[in-house]
């Protein structure tokens, strides 16, 4: 168990009282403690130890905001501890090699109890609540529940913090906080009421989000709007980012923002699409624990995602099932405000949009445990937060996200040449069955060839997986699970038309690849395909 000896005082009796604790501790020839040990003393007597359930120690001051610093780093308990050290000691300065062996014990001291949950920006207390942290050094935060919300002085769940992240300002109670919000925006209120619903759906820390994508021609500023929005969930210096180069570039982001918006997304690589997946359900990362060789921490990312795009069909299957799909329109000269305009007008009314977006949430999490959906969608605890605001708020947010999550299906389906390829097949003989190799062999390959298009039956069969959810989404089942009756036990692709799409009777049926009769030898010589 962490032990610590009392609170701390401030002033220079702290100085004084310190080193009469060092001399008692001296050797025999009355010099003081090796520096290290000093510094240990110092930071079991003002913090408590802990560790994180992804497996990173911190430290919690006694007498301070419920904030976990980690042990290194530039705004870590390292730096701390060699100024205060500079300060106990009077012209003595704290070696690297003394700090490192501290930190390294202090590690140790963080160990001896269970790990427990370290939060980024929202979490949960004990009793459901959802907590907020303002970012403020004083470590306020906003607690909402079924009965409303307030601010409270001291947070009741740990959070961290980062250097992603800036302070949000105290929530006001203001009813026109909304069609504050709504007067910077050019969406219809249809959109609107699907982008409240979301942002208060963000401050929920246990469900999937769906990515928000800002979807407009040039000129709608879906740039601006995106940075506005993440800035009232997750305000940060540098709210939108570049598309991460790789996956490790993506945890360093993930790692350090609970929101996240990537702007200006052109084209979306398949490792990246794999990885918002992931991010939106909750993606586990193992790494190499931080100054070690050989040992490993597990990142679990369960983040809220914000792109900007202009084209939806840069979105894959997979991702496309993951996503709320906003139109922004087109901004009339007249109405075209400079970016100074906005962002000050922006700083103006947050605190007001922030208490009516807070009273929402409030409302929503009072309904939230009866609401039941007749059907489940891809997501749907997200679609529970939909339904709990319809009901609380008179809207028809479930409905509108239900009818755009269609629409954008379509949208990505035109964007990839492979699945609308299958699609093609589908309509034109009902249901067909064969090996990978056999798929590639009979579809119609553009004039121009994709790039994406896949090369050998391998890279087929896990194209056509990537794309099974959106091709469900428009009526094609998709099986994979039988094997070829032949020696070779090949594995079969099943494309058929849904029955509730309503496939017609006298649609062609595909002749049978394999012979009914006798053991299976050699195999046989494939029929033609249509």
């Amino acid at each position: 168990m962490n032990e610590t000896r009392g609170s701390v005082k401030k002033g220079p009796a702290v100085n004084t009282r310190r080193r009469a604790t060092a001399g008692a501790g001296a050797g025999d020839d009355g010099k003081p403690p090796p520096a290290a040990a000093r510094i240990v003393a110092m930071a079991r007597e003002d913090y408590r130890f802990v560790m994180s359930t992804d497996g990173r120690p911190y430290a919690v001051a006694l007498n301070g905001p419920n904030i976990a610093l980690p042990l290194r780093g530039k705004a870590g308990l390292r730096q701390r501890l060699a100024r205060q050290f500079a300060d106990t000691y009077p012209g003595e300065v704290a070696s690297q090699s003394a700090l490192a062996d501290a930190m390294t014990v202090l590690e140790g001291v963080a160990e001896d109890d269970d790990p427990v949950a370290v939060n980024l920006r929202v979490g949960r207390d004990p009793s459901g609540a959802i907590v907020v942290d303002l970012g403020s050094t004083d470590g306020r935060a906003v607690v909402v529940s079924g009965i409303g919300w307030q601010v409270v002085d001291r947070a009741p769940v740990l959070f961290r913090r980062s250097g992603a992240m800036a302070p949000m300002p105290q929530p006001v109670v203001d009813s026109d906080g909304l069609a504050k919000l709504h007067a910077l925006l050019n969406m219809d209120e249809s959109a609107f009421h699907q982008l409240v619903a979301w942002l208060i759906a963000a401050w929920i820390p246990d469900i999937p989000h769906p990515a928000l994508v800002c979807k407009g021609e040039q000129g709608t500023g879906k740039s601006k709007a995106a940075q506005m929005f993440i800035n009232l969930i997750d305000p940060s210096p540098a709210a939108k980012r570049s598309q991460p180069r790789d996956e490790k570039a993506w945890s360093r982001q993930a790692f350090s923002s609970w929101a996240l918006c990537l702007d200006n997304i052109s084209t979306i690589p398949p490792w990246l699409s794999d990885t918002l997946c992931k991010a939106v359900t909750g993606d586990g990362v193992v790494d190499r624990a931080l100054y070690t060789d050989d040992d490993v921490v597990v990142l679990t990312f369960k983040r809220v995602l914000a792109m900007t795009t202009i084209d939806a069909g840069a979105l894959a299957g997979d991702l496309a099932e993951r996503v709320l799909m906003l139109d922004l329109q087109l901004i009339d000269a007249t109405r075209r405000r400079s970016e100074e305009e906005l962002d000050t007008t922006f700083d103006v009314v947050r605190p007001a949009v922030l208490g009516a977006l807070f009273d929402v949430l409030a409302c929503a999490l009072a309904v939230l445990p009866s609401v039941r959906l007749e059907s489940m969608p891809r997501m749907a605890d997200f679609a529970r937060v939909l339904a709990a605001v319809d009901q609380t708020q008179g809207w028809n947010t479930l409905a509108d996200y239900l009818a755009t999550s269609a629409n954008v299906a379509v949208d990505a389906m035109e964007g990839d040449a492979f699945a609308l390829a299958i699609a093609h097949l589908v309509d034109q003989v009902g249901t067909w069955q064969g090996t990978a190799g056999q798929l590639l062999e009979v579809l119609a390959v553009p004039l121009v060839r994709p790039k994406n298009w896949p090369v050998d039956a391998t890279r087929a069969s896990g194209r056509v997986k990537r794309l099974a959810p959106l091709l469900r989404s428009i009526g094609i089942a998709v099986d994979d699970t039988q094997r070829s009756p032949d020696r070779d036990r090949h594995r079969l692709l099943t494309l058929s038309r849904a029955p509730d799409w309503g496939e017609s009777a006298s649609a062609p049926q595909q002749a049978s690849l394999w012979r009914e009769t006798g053991p299976p030898r050699e195999r046989d010589t494939w029929p033609e395909q249509g």
